[in-house]
């Protein structure tokens, strides 16, 4: 028989990007006293990941617990940037209810529209909460009816429009159900949590039933699978068998070795675990996201939803130019191959496919960035490799059409700026769906644009609209191919012989174009050092010498003074690169090079190329 289990609530914080939802975790946690009071601790406590930290974004969702009038609140912090929402989705799976996280200025935002369209449709109870009133531009009634707006465009029930709606600051520590109310601290939000989100519900007299949503990974403990407890109970040293509902034949016997629950911010060993609570289970080696884990007496898989597909790839591949080997840890094909099939067991949005060339990987992911946070963890971690430019998966229609992804750019940019954006995403194949007033002198600008148009364009959006713009995607599905894009109007300044590039040479090239390097550098013949305003492509000498003479003429020995070179960011180089380019990654180093190195060579590739069109 079903019972609930009232101590208990599972709630998800889904947001858009920047919205506050791990600050809102932050003072959760604070408030309910999983902190002593002279403990010290960090700002987004949550944001455990170095690049996390660095970049003021979620990567990946975490779990945590609080206690309020002896209830236990499972939270779970989801990433709001769309390249991870393949974390938002399966982590749904655990919660019976989420809040809702707006920014009370910018209001509803594409990823909020994604976020909440996932959670209505595993039918969740919703709490909206209009975070950042302190703003002095807040607007609260008007971001409410914004999201109302939103309720309705994703059809949402009579129950669901009825969701409660809690007023907060998340960064000032309270939380109102009036925005008129005194402002004192969280209780109102815990409240509501309580009396809004249905306790979860479960048989406790049938088989144990627990669905890995998410699965952390430890070096010394190996896989751990995340999950909440359906029916049953779980118990330390518990034989039980992995089924899954995408595989029928999958059988397999294990056995629970170890088993935590989440209490603050640290996972507590417990001996059992019964329906609604979210557990960690260790000791299985072979456990992935979808696997159920179930009695051996009644396998039953607890049906899973399909993760979107990814709509990016890049070509990681063994790095082969005259300077590898020199400063990476992990530099052989093999290494390159077990870390990226590691990757895997965490991350199930990715893809990773063996090529033709055994020293090469397709890598599939759901956006430049998603890819580049894995670039930078291997970097980190000691790896050296080289990746390609990204491009996107394309699939045909029933007809043999092509097709394409396509995404929705929604652009705030200062009025000022609007007419070179139109014009910047045209010439990307953009097509311009809506053009609004905001707030502040401010546009916004809705187009429809294939995935293609905007892979290198976010430095060059933040350069043109001088870092005054904001722009935010989501995917659209697929749609008919556009026709062919040119990513780069600018040639790219190539070292012509390898050496040490001296100031005299650089100063010579430097009036050719802007320049990716200093004196002292190690350059070899095909790297890219520079870029020229040029459309072609220009090679020059950078480790050329001045020729010292015994006669001395007026000026000779002026000092050549070099402008600063633009040192370019792991984003900014793969935004840079060209179709005919690769990505040098080294612990230390950023380089990029040609992918045929020998000039001969490559102009031949290039005609070839030409005549083929």
């Amino acid at each position: 028989m079903k019972t609930k289990r009232e101590d208990i609530r599972n709630i998800a914080i889904i947001a858009h990007v920047d919205h506050g939802k791990t600050t809102l975790v932050d003072e959760l946690l604070k408030q309910s006293g999983v902190f002593r009071q002279n403990q010290e601790v960090a700002e987004r406590v949550m944001d455990s990941n170095d690049i996390e930290r660095e970049r003021g974004i979620t990567i990946l969702s975490k779990n945590t617990a609080v206690y309020y009038k002896n209830t236990k609140i499972n939270i779970i912090d989801t990433p709001g940037h769309a390249d991870f929402g393949g974390e938002v989705e399966r982590v749904l799976k655990m919660v019976n209810g989420v809040i809702l996280v707006v920014d009370a200025y910018e209001g509803a935002m594409p990823q909020t529209k994604f976020v909440l369209k996932k959670a209505l449709e595993l039918n969740l109870s919703v709490i909206v909460c209009i975070n950042k009133i302190d703003r002095p531009e807040a607007r609260p009634d008007e971001v409410i009816d914004e999201v109302l707006e939103l309720f309705m465009d994703l059809d949402a029930s009579d129950e669901q429009l009825n969701c409660p709606f809690v007023y907060a600051s998340a960064k000032a520590g309270y939380a109102m159900l009036d925005p008129n109310d005194k402002p004192e601290n969280m209780v109102p939000l815990f409240e509501t949590i309580l009396k809004a989100i249905p306790a979860p519900e479960g048989d406790p007299e049938l088989g144990t039933q627990v669905l890995i949503s998410t699965i952390d990974y430890n070096d010394y403990v190996g896989r751990i699978g995340v999950g909440k407890v359906d029916n049953g109970v779980i118990r330390v040293n518990q034989d039980a068998v992995i089924v899954n509902a995408h595989e029928p034949d999958k059988k397999r016997k294990v056995k629970v070795s170890k088993l935590y629950e989440f209490d603050g911010l640290n996972k507590v060993e417990v001996n059992e675990a019964s329906i609604g609570s979210i557990v960690a289970i260790s000791g299985i080696a072979d456990i992935h996201i979808g696997d159920t884990l179930c009695s051996p007496e009644s396998p039953e898989p607890i049906p899973f939803q399909k993760i979107s597909e990814p709509t990016i790839a890049m070509q990681f591949m063994v790095n082969d130019s005259p300077l590898a080997g020199k400063e990476g840890k992990y530099v052989t094909s093999r290494h390159l191959r077990d870390r990226l099939f590691r990757e895997l067991n965490t991350d199930v949005s990715l893809r990773v496919e063996d090529t033709d060339s055994t020293d090469s990987f397709k890598v599939s992911g759901r956006g430049e960035l998603h890819l580049s946070v894995l670039i930078e963890n291997m970097r980190r971690e000691g790896y050296e490799f080289a990746v390609s430019k990204a491009e996107v998966l394309y699939h045909t229609d029933e007809q043999g059409h092509k097709l394409e992804p396509m995404e929705l750019a929604y652009i705030d940019v200062p009025e000022e700026f609007s007419g070179t954006i139109i014009q910047a995403l045209s010439e990307r194949r953009g097509e311009l769906k809506n053009m609004l007033p905001a707030s502040g002198g401010y546009v916004r600008l809705e187009f429809s644009i294939p995935s293609r148009g905007l892979i290198g364009y976010r430095g060059e959006f933040m350069t043109s609209t001088k870092g005054n713009g904001i722009i935010n995607t989501i995917f659209d599905g697929y749609g008919p191919y556009k026709g062919d894009i040119s990513y780069r109007q600018q040639g790219s300044l190539i070292a012509f012989e390898s050496g040490e590039s001296i100031t005299y040479g650089l100063f010579n090239a430097q009036e050719r174009g802007i320049l990716f390097i200093g004196a002292g550098e190690q350059v070899y013949a095909g790297m890219v050092i520079g870029q020229t305003g040029r459309t072609e492509d220009i090679e020059v000498n950078v480790c050329k010498k001045k020729q010292l003479t015994n006669t001395r003429a007026s000026g000779s020995d002026d000092a050549l003074r070099l402008t600063a070179p633009k040192i370019l960011s792991l984003e900014q180089a793969l935004e840079f690169i060209d179709t005919d380019e690769l990505l040098e990654v080294t612990p230390k180093n950023l380089r990029i090079r040609k992918k045929i190195l020998d000039p001969t060579l490559r102009k031949r590739a290039a005609n070839n190329a030409k005549s083929a069109k």
